[in-house]
């Protein structure tokens, strides 16, 4: 049985994935950060008590900025692939809280890194990098294009993704960047703009909203389906060697269509509700990102399936419905 280690078990993307490596038969170990509530409801359907001889899924309380923490977790676990995943994720915040998610996104990543390469494992590791990279780089983007990033998010996590490169190339680790643009699901954070927009087309149907608040309408980006897109997590640490690929729909849309879309699903007229906030623009704009994919189509055979309108549509149901 193979060993898995996944950091942000917790969030959207590391619960999809431990959903499919569960379902893959990995023994799954999760890294979650200690906090006075429960944080875990993402991953609470999949979870048994350890103490049951059949339980595959064992969490560990850690952070990735604690550097000697990391190192004993993995050497404990040994585990075969680790998927790094943490991160402060969120955009705008990085710009009021730079420093953390410079110490989080950027240092964090090579603390997991230097804990491999210590250990003297033959882990391989997967690095979530992200489209924000490409910043004011006009789209399609692809692997070859020019990073040029926006935000301080943006900067921690190219700093990651030249460490990731490093030490594949230094130490002869299998080491792989996944720069997955936008995706989305029910499971997305409240706080990101698509489920901000979800969220409030349930609550203005429900009657307990009557304004949405946006910022940047302009702004384009691929969305694709976070269920999907861990697939290609997997399948990129399944290649024989490591390499980085862009992960996309090749699609793009604005915040506005997806808006549109959004409150089209229960009938709404988007333009009644919503209105801009200056406070919600970021202090540099990033205005299209759109991926090329056909790298990892050709070599790992992964190519999106669910269109923006789709997933819209998909997300307003589960939230009417929740």
């Amino acid at each position: 049985m193979k060993k898995v280690f996944i950091t942000g078990i917790t969030g959207q993307d590391g619960s999809y994935l431990a959903e499919l490596l569960l379902e893959k038969g990995y023994e799954v170990h999760g890294l979650i950060r200690r906090a006075s509530t429960f944080n875990t409801s993402r991953i609470d359907h999949i979870f048994r008590d350890p103490h049951d001889s059949g339980a595959k899924l064992f969490l560990h309380y850690g952070d990735i900025t604690d550097a000697a923490g990391i190192t004993n977790l993995i050497r404990q676990i040994e585990p075969d692939e680790v998927y790094n995943l943490a991160a402060q994720s969120h955009v705008m915040v990085s710009f009021t809280m730079p420093t953390y998610t410079a110490n989080v996104d950027g240092l964090g990543t090579i603390t997991i890194l230097e804990a491999i390469r210590s250990s003297g494992l033959k882990t391989k590791f997967y690095q979530a990098s992200t489209s924000e990279l490409f910043g004011s780089t006009p789209p399609p983007q692809n692997e070859s294009s020019t990073f040029r990033p926006r935000s301080p998010y943006a900067a921690a996590k190219l700093y990651a993704y030249w460490a990731t490169v490093n030490y594949r190339e230094a130490y002869g680790i299998h080491a792989t960047n996944g720069i997955l643009f936008n995706h989305e699901s029910p499971r997305r954070g409240e706080t990101f703009v698509t489920r901000k927009i979800t969220r409030a087309v349930a609550s203005i149907v429900r009657g307990d909203q009557d304004k949405l608040f946006l910022g940047n309408l302009d702004s384009i980006r691929d969305w694709g389906y976070a269920k999907e897109y861990v697939e290609s997590m997997w399948l990129m640490l399944q290649a024989t060697n490591p390499s980085d690929y862009v992960v996309a729909t090749g699609v793009g849309a604005s915040i506005r269509d997806f808006c549109r879309e959004a409150f089209s699903v229960a009938n709404l007229d988007w333009e009644k509700y919503v209105e801009i906030d200056p406070k919600y623009f970021r202090p540099t704009e990033v205005d299209s990102l759109i991926g090329d994919s056909s790298k990892i189509e050709k070599y790992l055979g992964w190519k999106a399936k669910t269109n923006w309108k789709k997933l819209a549509e998909i997300m307003v149901n589960y939230d009417l419905a929740h």
